[in-house]
Order: structure tokens, then sequence, then C-alpha cells
């Protein structure tokens, strides 16, 4: 499987707890009020068992909330630290359904991809682990849900908003980007809203890592309202970044708009909308014609007739009569974990924390992880 043996383990945080200390399960799950709330009536402990170096027993038990959200694999809960009453959003994979060595190898890339990244705009990832009947990955918690769930709430959004989260979503894209790894599911279910509103980019269950500006992938993926055309049509040349670009168009058209560009009664009709590029600005929906235009420019159904990240960042309608801006591209990727022991786990715990203080500052900062590489898949 994508076992993480006994007591090897990917973690980016220091919640832990040591085995045989007591702290109550229905404290913990009290203290989740604070977030969703948990079920007081239905405790369940989730329990990460490790050994350090030393053969030292470390044991960390997270209370099981509600479920957040699910997808064809998973599905995610809110989860608290028995010990500390720390929040976070908790991935369960079910290990029938890794069987297949395709299965295991798609969560074994976005679990390396997604543990690499550091970045204020993308889901944190914090560890993986896991037990005889479940793969378990644990990731920052996003308190306001998606950017899905505001737009049912909202139905669209205005053009300071849908400029905003544009904004924050390019910085999350041209950063996996300059690392070589193309998402290839931005949409708006996939991009996350902490408690300030913000967007934080998650899911990298598609994502690709690839090297060279003409690296390419063969792969049809997507979600079928953002998939781009060079991945429906399966050529031989493949796609690359640029899919990301369509798919931040579509992103856009939804949020000024209200509903995808290609939406159809059926998920071939879309398709063929996607592949011929028909969709239309309603009337009466009153969209710039500066946000038309860009919509317009990322839409493009030829990969290299749409704008490259620099231009999309700079176009008319981002820069709403501003300066020219640039990306900030000071931050960088977690390096490889490495073994070391509890020191070396304390250690990166207090990276991570150092990270994410100058993430939010704008300075440069890496975060390792606190434990020996996972091995490969059985």
């Amino acid at each position: 499987m994508l076992a993480v043996a006994p007591g090897r383990h990917c973690e980016n945080h220091d919640p832990k707890q040591r085995s045989g200390a007591t702290s109550g399960s229905r404290a913990a799950a009290e203290a989740a009020t604070t977030a969703p709330a948990c079920d007081l009536k239905k405790v369940e402990v989730i329990e990460h068992r490790r050994r350090t170096a030393l053969g030292e027993e470390l044991v960390t038990r997270y209370v099981k909330g509600r479920l957040l959200g699910k997808g064809g694999f998973a599905k995610v809960y809110l989860v608290t630290t028995e010990d500390t009453h720390q929040h976070y959003a908790m991935k369960v994979v079910p290990r029938s359904l890794l069987t297949k060595r395709r299965a295991k190898d798609k969560l074994r890339t976005e679990i390396k991809i997604h543990r690499s990244i550091a970045h204020p705009r993308v889901v944190r990832f914090h560890a993986y682990f896991e037990d005889a009947d479940n793969v378990y990955i644990l990731l920052e918690l996003c308190t306001n849900g998606t950017l899905s769930e505001l737009m049912r709430r909202r139905r669209r959004f205005d053009a300071a908003e849908a400029r905003k989260y544009m904004l924050q979503m390019l910085e999350a894209v041209h950063y996996c980007h300059r690392h070589g790894i193309i998402h290839r599911d931005l949409k708006l279910g996939n991009l996350f809203l902490d408690g300030a509103w913000d967007i934080k980019m998650g899911d990298f269950g598609l994502a690709a890592k690839v090297t060279g500006d003409d690296a390419r992938r063969k792969t049809i993926c997507g979600t079928p309202n953002y998939i781009a055309p060079e991945i429906l049509e399966g050529s031989g040349t493949g796609h690359s970044y640029q899919v990301d670009v369509w798919s931040m168009g579509v992103v856009l058209y939804t949020m000024l708009v209200g509903r995808p560009p290609f939406e159809s009664r059926d998920v071939k009709s879309t398709y063929r909308r996607i592949l011929q590029n028909v969709y239309a600005f309603p009337e009466g929906t009153a969209v710039s014609e500066d946000a038309k235009g860009l919509v317009r420019c990322m839409l493009q159904t030829a990969p290299d007739q749409r704008p490259t990240l620099e231009e999309i960042l700079n176009h008319p309608f981002l820069r709403d009569g501003g300066a020219a801006r640039s990306f900030n591209t000071t931050y960088t990727l977690r390096p490889e974990p490495s073994s070391g022991g509890a020191a070396a786990a304390a250690a990166a715990a207090a990276a991570c924390a150092s990270a994410s203080r100058q993430l939010r500052s704008g300075a440069a900062a890496t975060c390792g992880a606190a434990a020996a590489p996972a091995p490969a898949p059985r």
C-alpha cells in the first residue's frame, strides 16, 4: 500500500502527545465547538502512532468531527487534537480503494506534491499516516468553506470581489508553475476560504510535476465544466501549464456571471461546447469590457494563444488603473523529508512555524518535514 511503516511518518507540525498521557476525548470534542461542531453523542478518535529514532513512541489523538466534504475516493472531516484542541481538516482514503497500482500511485503523487508546497495561498499540508483501514492526510482547516459554497449563497460576485480572488489565485498558480507543478483541477470547489475570507488553493489529486518549460502530460483528467480543450482532444502532443490558464478563465467567468461558460444539460454537450469554444456573456448581466476581454484571452482554444500569468496579472481588469505588478518569487518548496529523530522533528516543527510567519510577512521561507521519508508503496 501507500503505507507509512511503523515509526515512520511525514509531519510538518507538532501537536504530539506522548504514549500514556491522559486527555479526555470528550473535552477535545467540546473544544471543537469553536470550529464546526463535533457530534458529542458519537466520539471517534483516530490515533497517529510513530516512533522516534531513539525508539520512543509518540501518539497524537484526533477527535473526529463532522463531514466537511467528499470526493471520488475520499471524505474530509473536521478533526481536533485531543491534547491541544487544535482543529484540522483530515482527508480519509479507505485502503480498500487502493488495491490497484494506479490508485496508489495517484495518492502517492498527491502527497508528494502537496507536502512540498509552502505558500500562503495554498492549503497547508501537515501530515499523513495510515492504519489498517485508511490513509489519513492532515490539512489546514479553512473555516469559511469554498468559493463554490460562497457562490451558491451570493449567486455571483461583483468586479472588486472577482478581482481580489483572481489575484490571489494567480499567486498560488504562479508559485506552482514556477516549481514545475500543474494543478489540472482548478475550480471554485478547490479554492478554499480561510478565516479572513482569503483564497487557499487545495486538492492536488490531479496535479502533475513536470520538468522544463516544454514538459507535457497526456492524462485525460479534470472537472467537466473546467477542463481545457487540449485535454479533451487527447492529441499526441499532450498538455502543459496552459490548462491552468484555461481553468482560471472559467473560474473568472463563473464568478462574474454566476454559472460556468460551457455548462449544459449533459457532459457530452458541455465537452462539445468546450471543443467548439461556444459561450457568451448573458445580456443584462453587468460585466465590464475589461473583464470580458480577460476572459476571452484566457479561453483561447489554442494553448499558445493564451496569455502568460504575468500578462494576466497586468491585464487592465486586474490592474484596475493601478501600477504594473510583479509576482513574489521568494517562496520556495519544502525540502524533501529526512530522518533525524525527535530533535529533527522539533527543529522542523519550529522551522514550519517560522516559515508560516515569514510567508505572512512576505519573506522567503522553507519548511522541512519532521520525519523520515515515506517508503515506496507496497
